[in-house]
């Protein structure tokens, strides 16, 4: 629980912290200035899927409850953060990696997606289980079930309405 605790809060700290670590990287072991055009696109397009993945799964109510993300979650975040990483490094693998990295947010991203709808599905058919369990309750003993047309009771000190009677003298 603890490691995927870890993993909700990195989530967020990642869509920084990765597409900076890509200009850091470039700064030092870059190869070509052909490289930071790459990059000024890779790195928005990165922080963007990092964040959108981090919102759906904290989206999911399980998540926020537990604070923690689901084990697939850690799976598939830590490959692509550490195909996101292996780019930084602008080697000769760099290529291979991007494209590790874009499948792996591809993934990510449906992953994220499936999870909260089937989450979603799950609690609304708790929600409507309960409201049936509900429904076919016998009613609780010394109560009695109201009668057709009869509204609540409301007394003398009740008054939502004001009424003003005005009276004019005709001279």
């Amino acid at each position: 629980m603890l490691l995927r605790r870890i993993f909700y809060r990195w989530q967020f700290i990642a869509a920084f912290v990765l597409p900076a670590w890509l200009f850091v990287g470039w700064g030092i072991w870059g190869e070509s200035a052909w490289g930071i055009l790459g990059l000024l696109i890779a790195a928005p397009a990165s922080f963007l899927s990092l964040i959108v993945v981090a919102g759906i799964t904290a989206a999911r109510a399980t998540a926020r409850q537990e604070r923690a993300v689901s084990w697939i979650d850690v799976g598939i975040m830590t490959a692509w953060h550490l195909a996101l990483i292996g780019v930084g490094f602008s080697g000769p693998a760099a290529g291979t990696f991007a494209v590790f990295a874009v499948l792996l947010a591809l993934a990510a991203f449906w992953s994220a997606v499936w999870q909260l709808l089937r989450d979603s599905a799950r609690r609304a058919q708790a929600t409507f289980a309960e409201f049936e369990r509900q429904a076919q309750m016998p009613p609780q003993a010394g109560t009695r079930p109201p009668q057709a047309g009869q509204g609540p009771r409301r007394g003398p000190d009740d008054g939502d309405v004001i009424i003003v009677h005005e009276v004019r003298d005709p001279s």
